[in-house]
């Protein structure tokens, strides 16, 4: 076969393949893209036979200036360094957030629907919230939150610095997001457990701190990194959840395989879980305590509330992988 029978031979394949590559790498993925690997395999072997059969270098040139870029589509997601970091942040992490709406939405409620009927219950009767925190726990809520100029001295006294504060929220944080996360062992009771405990203990907190602490003292302190605190933790639940759905539901797999499957479908929310709850650390320990006006601290805190949740519903929407 002469390089000109080769080259119309396989002419229109290679020519499918060029707008498979174009497609995907416009962000626009064509009909039929699932075919993009299985065509990149012919085409390296099509370059391995050009280059064998010494076909002319203009038409290995061409052949292997197309398989370089169905190789950087296709293993793109197995390259490390920032790029990878970057796709994980902007792309794959609100991606599996979307895709897992109904684990959202089931660990936002049990999360939320207690937080609020503690709050509101503090202003007509506090006996439920007396029995959640206890004595130590109201006692601890009039220190920090008794005033705003009593919460700097207590943070100042039980601290020392704001790094310190950053480590004792920073090791509270990830120790909540893991014992939700590792619930989901318990065919998801676990994490349904921990964010329906968090849900109590964070609703009577602040039911406490409005019935019986300086309020303004208690919200302009939490409300900075709350977006990142609470969204973190519901995202960690929905990770659990996603374990705990395997272990109850496998479908056809063996349990352990449906484990293994479900764990990688996971793994981007606990990444994005972990960064969120450092983040809400790196907030709470040099920012939250500092003796900035609240309604600066609150505009900052309704701000990312709204940059999450846009971030959350648009990011990543016009990305596509190929395969």
């Amino acid at each position: 076969m002469t390089a000109g029978d080769f080259e119309n031979k396989n002419s229109a394949r290679w020519a499918e393949y060029e707008a498979l590559v174009r497609s995907v790498e416009l962000g626009k993925p064509m009909p039929g893209v699932e075919r993009l690997p299985q065509r990149f395999r012919e085409l390296c072997l099509d370059l391995s036979l050009s280059q064998a059969r010494m076909y002319g270098i203009r038409l290995s040139e061409k052949l292997n200036a197309l398989v370089i870029r169905g190789y950087n589509l296709i293993y793109r997601e197995k390259t490390g360094g920032w790029q990878a970091v970057v796709r994980m942040a902007a792309v794959t992490f609100p991606q599996t957030v979307r895709r897992e709406w109904r684990l959202f939405w089931l660990c936002s409620a049990v999360f939320w629907i207690p937080f609020f009927a503690l709050l509101i219950a503090a202003k007509y009767d506090l006996t439920w919230i007396q029995a959640i925190l206890g004595s130590e726990g109201m006692s601890g809520m009039e220190q920090m939150y008794g005033s705003e100029a009593g919460q700097t001295a207590h943070l100042r006294s039980a601290y020392g610095s704001n790094f310190m504060m950053f480590c004792f929220y920073i090791n509270n944080n990830v120790g909540i997001d893991f014992r939700i996360f590792a619930g989901g062992m318990t065919a998801g009771l676990g994490t349904l457990f921990f964010i329906l405990f968090n849900g109590l203990q964070i609703g009577a907190s602040a039911g406490y701190a409005n019935a019986a602490c300086d309020p303004k003292a208690f919200w302009s302190f939490v409300v900075s990194h709350s977006s990142f605190e609470l969204f973190g933790m519901i995202i960690a639940g929905m990770a659990g959840m996603r374990i705990g759905m395997a272990i109850l539901w496998p479908g056809r797999l063996p349990r352990v395989r449906a484990l293994v499957e479900a764990a990688k479908q996971a793994l981007p929310l606990i990444y994005g879980a972990a960064v969120m709850t450092c983040m809400a650390a790196v907030v709470e320990g040099f920012w939250s305590a500092q003796p900035i006006p609240a309604g600066f601290k609150y505009a900052f805190g309704a701000t990312f509330w709204v940059l999450h949740v846009v971030y959350f519903l648009l990011a990543g929407r016009q990305v596509r992988d190929a395969a």
